[in-house]
């Protein structure tokens, strides 16, 4: 509930009023957020159970409020939030509508990072945690390959550099799978790859937020360059903005949302690539007003793909990562459809 609040008030508010649109975008996610509190295999009202959680009181309705559904809900709303922002940022900084977060090489290092720990039964004394540490330390790793690569290059180059380190990092992470020491272990290792906000504790959502803030913040402090940069870098320079030093801002604060949404979930595709687009009319395409709308339309985009999820038939659950991958796909085709028949 407090990341929705965050998301409305930073979002919708501008110039001190309220658009129609972008309040109907929040209250969407608002109704999503308690859709997904009541869907579970036990009936739990949801505004007694959330009382019982809040205040302590034993019971099954607090058990399962408090210690499944609130935490599954808000990790949703959290990675899909993180998706979204990444790739409202790149495709700002690129000026390119096909940007997609995993060209930074975050979600691979960080995929790779947590697999190996799989692999190798690494950091035993982190328990749950260990994934998501090496998650992340995958996601930095790759970010300093790509810095070092880069150089001192332009947002452009900085992308290519990200783009050859994610080829690298998915190479590795397929010999990992080619080499597992068992089926199982490949088995959990795809599983976990596929994605998923299931099994997952506040422990988890207490990992991820603060990396929310963080990367957030980054890009946050960037608006006036994604501005600047809509009408070209030679303006932008003209301004007086830093083309460079901003735009390793704006990679920084990406990696850092995509790899820790990734170390804590997996792979979910298509958000970061599909929000922004969706997002666009909200923000009368200026990309420094596209970025909470995305961070909200990707929230909510998880968060009802976890939801289809939890509705399928028990025993036949399909991964959170396959479900956004299978929706995602035919709204992007639609996308590109759009834009071949705006040229022609």
């Amino acid at each position: 509930m407090p990341v929705a609040n965050f998301l409305l008030i930073a979002c919708v508010m501008r110039n001190g009023k309220i658009s129609p649109k972008s309040a109907l975008l929040f209250l969407g996610l608002l109704a999503a957020f308690f859709l997904s509190l009541s869907i579970g295999s036990a009936p739990v009202p949801v505004l007694a159970g959330l009382f019982d959680w809040l205040t302590g009181q034993p019971g099954i309705n607090a058990l399962v409020m408090g210690e499944i559904r609130l935490p599954r809900t808000l990790l949703a709303i959290c990675v899909g939030a993180a998706l979204g922002l990444s790739g409202a940022a790149l495709q700002g900084l690129l000026r390119n509508p096909l940007a997609d977060p995993s060209l930074t090489g975050a979600s691979q290092g960080a995929a790779l990072g947590a697999a190996t720990v799989f692999y190798f039964a690494l950091l035993p004394g982190l328990g749950v945690f260990a994934p998501l540490m090496a998650g992340l330390v995958g996601a930095g790793l790759a970010l300093l390959l790509v810095l070092w690569l880069a150089g001192s290059g332009r947002p452009a180059l900085l992308l290519l550099a990200g783009l050859a380190v994610a080829s690298l990092s998915g190479a590795a992470l397929a010999a990992v799978l080619n080499f597992a020491p068992n089926p199982f272990a490949m088995q959990e290792l795809v599983f976990w790859l596929l994605g998923s906000v299931s099994e997952r504790g506040m422990a988890h959502l207490a990992f991820l937020l603060p990396a929310l803030i963080i990367g957030g913040a980054l890009v946050w402090r960037q608006r006036p360059l994604l501005a600047a940069l809509s009408l070209g870098e030679q303006v932008a320079a003209s301004l007086g903005l830093n083309v460079r030093r901003g735009g390793r801002i704006i990679v920084l604060g990406a990696a850092i949302l995509v790899g820790s949404a990734v170390a804590t979930a997996g792979n979910i595709g298509f958000v970061g690539l599909i929000a922004p687009h969706l997002a666009r009319p909200l923000a009368q395409n200026r990309p420094d007003r596209l970025l909470w709308p995305a961070a909200a339309i990707g929230a909510t985009l998880v968060l009802l793909a976890d939801i289809i999820v939890r509705l399928m038939p028990p025993g036949r659950e399909i991964r959170l990562g396959v479900l956004t991958a299978l929706i995602g796909a035919p709204l992007f085709i639609r996308i590109i459809w759009k834009e071949r028949k705006a040229w022609f």
